[in-house]
């Protein structure tokens, strides 16, 4: 006959696994969009329309991904009815996950200036320096915060949100580099303007790794940092520990 603290075992241990499971499939999703964004950006810049569908195709599969997350996450939350810390997990996984499908749908918005850059088959005046620029950025930050999520490190976690902030500086100065482009040669303003909405992508990515960021130090801090000012970050996370 099976004791009681023997069922408590057995169903903590299949709660643990299911939780385990849900953050290898985040980290799952988190290698699916790091590899659109890539090669989004690698067909940009070669204008290669090629790869851009491919990219685009892709984006069923972290779509469907996304879906499978969610719905196993509300399976947790109405089978477990999980508490404290496990209760963050799963909210922050919930979170997690809508942010990494969107990075996905910008992907595929870079993907598709990528097929129209190359429609147009004329080169860049920009030779796409400010997006090779920002686009390194951009990865370089979704890697450190699929890692610290990895880690569940809140030091990585924190200097994604405060390198968030230059990349939208970057931004800023990436479309007034690509304005005086147009200004200077009016027949280039077409071409530029698939570049300026791929550049646009390329910043909301780093948004959202930013919110990505966020949601790994509510999961160990349990404090919300959201819309919080950035100077203060650091010093409420350390008042925590």
């Amino acid at each position: 006959m099976l004791k009681q603290e023997d069922y408590t075992h057995h169903i903590s241990a299949q709660f643990n696994s299911e939780l385990e499971g849900l953050r290898n499939q985040i980290l799952e999703m988190g290698g699916k969009v790091e590899r659109q964004l890539a090669d989004a950006l690698a067909a940009l810049t070669a204008m290669d329309s090629g790869q851009a569908e491919a990219v685009i195709a892709k984006d069923e599969d972290v779509n469907k991904l996304e879906m499978l997350i969610d719905d196993q996450c509300s399976s947790v939350l109405a089978r477990r009815q999980p508490a404290a810390s496990d209760l963050r997990l799963v909210v922050a996984i919930i979170k997690v996950n809508r942010d990494l499908e969107r990075i996905g749908d910008e992907a595929s918005k870079v993907a598709r200036q990528a097929m129209r850059l190359s429609e147009a088959n004329s080169a860049s005046p920009s030779n796409f320096v400010e997006i090779r620029h920002i686009g390194n950025h951009v990865a370089s930050l979704l890697r450190r915060v699929l890692d610290a999520f990895a880690r569940l490190d809140v030091d990585s976690a924190v200097s994604v949100v405060k390198n968030d902030s230059i990349v939208d500086e970057e931004y800023g100065s990436a479309l007034r580099s690509l304005m005086t482009f147009m200004m200077e040669d009016p027949r280039a303003i077409s071409g530029i303007m698939n570049e300026i909405w791929a550049l646009k992508s390329l910043e909301r990515i780093g948004d959202h790794a930013s919110n990505i960021a966020e949601q790994i130090i509510y999961l160990v801090r349990g404090l919300d940092v959201r819309h919080g000012r950035l100077e203060e970050l650091a010093d409420q996370v350390q008042k925590l520990e």
